[in-house]
């Protein structure tokens, strides 16, 4: 699969149903070695109050990854411990 094909394709986490979002709106960690996925990440939608605050993403190891669809991608998370570190905008 070319990186080309996954753009536009939202993110559902599987334990939850929960749309975590599309990507395209995303950032891809890949080996420069290799040329692999090795997460996908996602910045968090802040409000308008959050303005000020430091922006936060969400890490999705790619082995969290079950099934790359025509339309989605289906990922397994916890939300309960989801991986969150700072947005690097």
């Amino acid at each position: 699969m070319r990186l080309g094909e996954l753009a536009g394709k939202e993110i559902i986490n599987i334990n939850d149903g929960a749309r975590l979002g599309v990507v395209g709106e995303t950032d891809l960690s890949i080996d420069a070695e290799t040329g692999q996925i090795q997460s996908i990440v996602l910045p968090r939608k802040m409000g308008f109050m959050n303005f000020w605050a430091e922006k936060q993403e969400l890490v999705i190891p790619w082995e969290a990854v079950r099934k790359v669809g025509v339309e989605v991608i289906i990922v397994e998370l916890d939300q309960a411990t989801p991986s969150f570190g700072k947005f690097l905008a």
